[in-house]
C-alpha cells in the first residue's frame, strides 16, 4: 500500500462511519482537497486491490479487506497521538500533524510493541476510540453538549471538531478529557450555554457545545 492509498482508505472509512452509506466521489474529492477525476483513478487503483466496490456515479464502498486496512492505518494513528501525548508531554492540539507522518510506519511488530507499551489504550487524546488489532471498534454511549439540558451533568469524553483552535479554546476553558460539565442554563434563542466547568462558569457558543462530546449517567 502507498502512503496515498492509505489515505484515501482511512479517509473513505471516516466518511463511510459518519454518513453510514456509500461515499461519492464529489464527497472524497471534497475531503482530499482534489479533483474528482483524479478520486476516480484512485478508486480504480484500489478497486483492483479489491479494497474497495466502485460504482460508477454511484459511489464507492470499502470492502472487508479495505476497512480492516483502513482500521488499522487509524489505530496506528490514534496510538502515536496516544504516545506523544502520555509519553513525549506534547498537547493533545499538537500531535494530529505529527501522527499523521508516523501512522504509515508500516512495522507490524513496532505497533504491537508501542500497544503494549501504552497498556493498551481504548482511547486517543482527543476522546475517539482505538480499533483493534482485527480493526474492532469499542463503541461509547456519548451525546453532544449541545443535546443537554439545564441542571445536567455530563462528562467530558471527547470531541467532534479537533482543529489546534478549537482544541486550544478548550484549553482555556479548562476543558478536557473527563471534566465535570454542569449545565447551568440554556439560551432558546442561540442555543448557547451558562456552564460549570471544575470551579469556572461560562457561557458557551452553541457551535461549541455542538462539537463536544459528554457521557451523562
Amino acid at each position: 500500500m502507498t502512503l496515498a492509498e492509505e489515505n484515501y482508505l482511512k479517509t473513505i472509512f471516516h466518511l463511510e462511519r459518519k454518513l453510514k452509506s456509500e461515499v461519492s466521489t464529489n464527497a472524497l474529492a471534497e475531503r482530499m482537497q482534489t479533483r474528482a477525476s483524479s478520486v476516480t483513478d484512485m478508486m480504480q487503483k484500489l478497486a483492483d486491490k479489491k479494497m474497495l466496490v466502485y460504482k460508477k456515479y454511484k459511489g464507492v464502498q470499502l470492502t472487508e479487506k479495505g476497512k480492516k486496512a483502513a482500521a488499522y492505518v487509524v489505530r496506528k494513528h490514534r496510538l502515536w497521538e496516544v504516545f506523544l501525548v502520555d509519553k513525549l508531554n506534547f498537547h493533545w492540539d499538537e500531535v494530529h500533524e505529527i501522527a499523521e507522518q508516523m501512522e504509515h510506519i508500516n512495522s507490524v511488530e513496532l505497533i504491537k510493541r508501542l500497544d503494549a507499551f501504552l497498556g493498551h489504550p481504548d482511547f486517543d487524546p482527543h476522546g475517539d476510540p482505538i480499533p483493534d488489532k482485527d480493526g474492532n471498534i469499542k463503541k461509547a454511549e456519548k451525546r453532544l453538549l449541545s443535546e443537554l439540558i439545564k441542571n445536567q451533568i455530563g462528562i467530558c469524553v471527547g470531541v467532534k471538531e479537533s482543529s489546534p483552535e478549537y482544541l486550544q479554546y478548550l484549553d482555556k476553558k479548562k476543558i478536557s478529557i473527563g471534566t465535570k460539565i454542569n449545565v447551568l442554563g440554556k439560551e432558546f434563542f442561540d442555543g448557547s450555554m451558562m456552564i460549570q466547568a471544575g470551579r469556572d462558569q461560562f457561557f458557551v457558543s452553541k457551535q461549541i457545545a455542538e462539537n463536544l462530546y459528554v457521557q451523562t449517567n
